[in-house]
């Protein structure tokens, strides 16, 4: 009997643990995540600094419905950019970093370095995100 009790036990304390498992797979939120932006290595003097060539974003996007989307996705309060008045600390400072269109869209459409990807947002607002970045950091 007292066999059975333990084995029962043993099959509950396995069951449960296999249940609360794999909650660090699923985590793609930053957490203090320190580092730097992709800057203008992404693009060369020749082509204009990115002008959408290559499927890298299509256009260069308006950088107004990017101000929006900026506030809205919640990006202030990962990034400092000054035009947005956001003081976040856990990802690289934009007004620092000074991202080309190209280096920008990459990095909001694909993620990385403990961004997540944005590709849900699609294209269009991708580069309007993009377009406001890298128009107004630095500035």
């Amino acid at each position: 009997m007292r066999r059975l009790a333990l084995l029962a036990l043993t099959v509950l304390i396995t069951l449960l643990l296999a249940a609360c498992g794999g909650a660090e797979d699923r985590d793609t939120g930053p957490s203090d995540v320190q580092g730097e932006t992709p800057t203008e290595e992404a693009t060369t003097e020749e082509d204009g600094g990115g002008d959408g060539d290559g499927g890298d974003g299509g256009g260069e996007g308006d950088a107004e419905a990017g101000a929006s989307l900026f506030a809205e996705q919640g990006c202030g309060s990962c990034h400092v950019l000054a035009d947005a008045e956001s003081t976040g600390t856990t990802g690289p400072n934009l007004d620092e970093a000074q991202p080309s269109f190209d280096a920008a869209f990459q990095q909001i459409q694909n993620g990385g370095g403990g961004m997540p990807a944005y590709d849900q947002l699609g294209e269009e607002a991708i580069a309007d995100l993009a377009a406001y970045v890298s128009e107004r950091a630095g500035g």
